[in-house]
């Protein structure tokens, strides 16, 4: 019937088990294109992505107004150096040199209603604070978070300075645009930055003075007036 012998036979059938075979690799090439075409060529490594670590510089580009800046100011008091002195009303930090001279730091203070005075000390250092509302501010807030572990994005920022037995602060904040507003709940808030630097100069047992609403960093405790 068929001359399989004949060379035109012999071609025709390679011919077609060479397009099978070409069809097949086709087909295997779709299924599974992520295959090395030279397995032996081995890629680069991709270094796992590196989480940066939390800053005391995280806001510091937001650009306070000039009096806010820290600075050091005339300041006659009769205050040792060392003291701290808030200044409630011009939302001013203190903090006493000695020799008639100061350091100004622009802070945020209590919103109306909120403020408050008296003498404390510093009884606890923190850095990078965990945050755990009290239960009078989860009673008016009660959307605020139980607790909160510290970092960037925790509202006590990147230092806390615990005022006597009381549930106020002084400590940073991820809010910078707030310095110089009475926006808290009766803490004292600063920029990373100058929370940082204030943390660096204090000690637990430091004196802290916080002035009312109706005294003025102009007539300084010590200065009669």
């Amino acid at each position: 019937m068929f001359n399989l012998g004949k060379p035109s036979y012999r071609r025709a059938v390679a011919l077609v088990a060479f397009a099978a075979g070409a069809v097949a690799f086709t087909s295997s090439a779709v299924a599974a294109p992520l295959q090395p075409l030279f397995p032996f060529i081995v890629a680069p490594e991709q270094p796992p992505m590196a989480q940066p670590a939390p800053s005391e510089d995280d806001n510091a580009t937001a650009e306070l107004p000039a009096r806010l800046k820290r600075q050091i100011v005339a300041y006659p008091t009769r205050e040792a150096p060392g003291t701290v002195i808030i200044d409630t009303p011009n939302t001013y930090l203190y903090y006493v040199l000695g020799g008639g001279q100061a350091i100004r730091y622009g802070i945020g203070v209590g919103r109306d209603g909120f403020t408050w005075s008296g003498v404390q000390t510093i009884t606890k250092k923190a850095e990078w604070p965990d945050w755990t509302p009290p239960p009078e501010m989860i009673a008016r807030q009660p959307y605020l978070p139980r607790h909160m572990a510290g970092g960037p994005g925790n509202p006590l920022g990147a230092r806390a300075m615990y005022l006597g037995g009381t549930v106020y602060r002084i400590h940073g904040t991820n809010a910078p645009q707030t310095i110089g507003t009475h926006v808290s709940s009766g803490c004292i808030r600063l920029t990373n930055q100058d929370v940082s630097d204030l943390y660096s100069r204090i000690n637990v047992g430091t004196k802290v003075i916080v002035l009312p609403m109706e005294r003025h960093a102009e007539n300084p405790p010590g200065k009669r007036g």
